[in-house]
């Protein structure tokens, strides 16, 4: 099996070779971006860009080549949900319809949240019912300080379920119960409060904020960092000491935990950091 940090690609030979229309992917070396990309309707879900979103996030988990992915919105919004046309349509949909729709959306949240790369949110503007799910399903959330937050279902009559699971998971579920509730907007400073978003930085700052961290990422051994991923969602669910040395021993021994310790006993940059 060819090792990652011995495979060199620039942002030409890792274009995307899919074509889609309600979002936009590009390459720059080991980083993914995918962007929602309907900026028109506030880059608003409809059943298009659920299925372009899995799609695209489980060719990214399966790419090698890629290390890291970043998650943003076209203009000035990240995403404001559920398009109000295709709502339109759910309205006339059957129990049934309604089902595979619910769990085509499921589905798309399992693929960001499970992509086994690091997925950092670059939040650029407000993120409503869906939208703001989708932040709660990154691995790590940047957030512009004019980045606004809505769990806006329970105003139509509805409740967050699809999105629930990644909401509970990174604030937990007494501030989950109050959002959910009440449908109030929060600001990116109490987002960071609470722990829906990890940072917030000055607007015009945001992209570099972004840059930086995907350097630290890409500094890191790729095998080590999808297994930090997997580690914390298998503590989470009751690993065992036995799994957690089996892990570490595993590690230790194969080829990229040689290398990084051998280039740190050597005090020289690893292979893949090269």
């Amino acid at each position: 099996m060819e090792n990652p940090y011995n495979r060199r690609r620039n942002a030409s030979q890792g274009d995307d070779p899919m074509k889609y229309e309600a979002i936009s992917v590009e390459r720059d070396g080991a980083v993914e971006r995918v962007t929602l990309d309907r900026s028109a309707t506030r880059n608003a879900f409809d059943d298009l860009m659920v299925s372009e979103l899995s799609s695209a996030f489980e060719a990214a988990g399966s790419d090698p080549a890629v290390r890291a992915v970043v998650l943003t919105g076209a203009g000035d919004s990240f995403s404001a949900g559920a398009d109000l046309r295709w709502m339109k349509r759910m309205a006339s949909y059957t129990y049934e319809e309604n089902v595979a729709d619910a769990k085509a959306m499921a589905s798309m949240f399992h693929a960001i949240a499970g992509c086994p790369r690091p997925v950092v949110g670059r939040i650029n503007g407000p993120a409503v019912g869906g939208g703001a799910g989708l932040v709660a399903a990154c691995d790590i959330a940047i957030a512009s300080e004019r980045a606004r937050f809505r769990f806006s279902e329970v105003k139509l009559g509805l409740v967050p379920a699809v999105v629930s699971p990644y909401v509970i998971g990174r604030i937990g579920p007494a501030k989950a119960r109050v959002l959910f509730i009440t449908g109030e907007w929060l600001d990116a400073a109490r987002a960071a409060e609470i722990g829906l978003v990890d940072t917030v930085v000055p607007h015009d700052l945001l992209d570099r904020a972004v840059a930086d961290l995907m350097a630290e990422i890409t500094s890191s051994g790729p095998v080590a960092a999808a297994e930090a991923k997997r580690l914390v969602a298998d503590v989470a669910a009751g690993a065992t000491d036995e799994h957690l040395a089996d892990l570490i021993a595993t590690l230790r021994a194969s080829e990229e935990g040689q290398e990084g310790i051998g280039a740190f006993l050597g005090k020289r940059r690893p292979g893949w950091g090269e």
